[in-house]
């Protein structure tokens, strides 16, 4: 039985190991496929039997090969940056074989204890063929104690085809001061794309996330849902559009928790195209109810506990 690798074995600081664990709940090196990227350069990389990892030639990035029928299988490609003033910028591609069925975990950690802004883009595309399914997880966090800003603006791009499933699972918690996610889907017949966003914004931070999902195969589906607080004096945009240019089923909802002096707003476009396209949005911006404060006060919380306690459990 080989020995298992160490993140200290790939020469990783104590610091990048701390973001890692944060990014991609990693406490060592998985066993199957892998890409680590840190401060800006690919770091630790390794292909398994049937996931392959291949370097791009003409840009920042990597394009990722998943054998048709891959099954229980998973690939962990988490960003850190823990150096103050850089600005990465990479482009993966996912290429999933027929009746594929994988988890990828992703993610990007940044650290800033400087005065200048640290920032990631990653521009994920993503190419499923018939019937292959996705779970995609994404961990967004900012830390560090400078002046510097901490940016990070993921773009996803999916292509589904004939009955391809992908469940899209990002959340960003803590430390970000200005995202702006989007998030674009062409979808073929009986194909469906899941998003679940969760995000919470504080201080001065800005957060955008623009949704745009044309279906157009008979019998696709999508269904994009944020939940979301707010706090201080940050600003939130929610804007999804759904595009039903055939017999298909969309549904996009956003709602989100405003405190303090914060902004939320929330934008619903549906397009219609077809007579049998059946589309909904639904949006509820609102405070904390106050019997729900009081609630668990009398349970011997503090106010600021109770709020705690309520926000977890909204964003779970």
């Amino acid at each position: 039985m080989s020995e298992k690798k160490t993140f200290q074995k790939l020469n990783f600081d104590p610091l990048q190991i701390q973001m890692v664990q944060q990014v991609a709940e990693l406490h060592e090196v998985p066993e199957g496929a892998y890409s680590f990227r840190l401060n800006g350069q690919s770091a630790a990389v390794q292909s398994s039997e049937h996931i392959t990892i291949v370097k791009k030639e003409d840009k920042p990035g990597i394009d990722i090969y998943i054998a048709p029928g891959t099954k229980k299988e998973s690939l962990h490609i988490p960003v850190v940056l823990s150096q103050t003033g850089l600005k990465d910028l990479v482009y993966n591609d996912f290429h999933v074989g027929e009746d594929a069925d994988v988890v990828i975990i992703a993610g990007c950690g940044i650290h800033n204890c400087g005065d200048q802004e640290s920032s990631h883009d990653g521009i994920h595309s993503f190419y499923l063929e018939k019937n292959a399914r996705v779970k995609y997880v994404e961990r967004h966090y900012g830390e560090g104690d400078g002046i510097g800003g901490v940016v990070m603006n993921p773009t996803t791009i999916v292509e589904l085809a004939e009955g391809a499933y992908l469940e899209m699972d990002t959340t960003q918690i803590k430390g970000v001061d200005s995202t702006i996610r989007e998030t674009r889907g062409t979808l073929a017949e009986n194909a469906t794309f899941i998003v679940k966003e969760k995000l919470m914004t504080h201080g001065e931070q800005y957060a955008e996330t623009v949704f745009n999902v044309d279906l157009n195969g008979r019998g696709s589906s999508t269904d994009v849902v944020s939940r979301s607080v707010a706090k201080g004096k940050s600003r939130q945009k929610f804007l999804a559009s759904i595009n039903g240019n055939t017999a298909c089923t969309g549904h996009s909802a956003c709602d989100a928790i405003i405190m303090d002096e914060a902004s939320v707003r929330a934008i619903p476009e549906l397009t219609a195209n077809d007579v049998d396209a059946a589309l909904i949005h639904e949006a509820a911006i609102g405070k904390i109810a106050g019997d729900q404060l009081i609630k668990l006060m009398t349970l011997g919380l503090t106010e600021e506990e109770a709020e705690a306690q309520i926000i977890n459990g909204f964003l779970k």
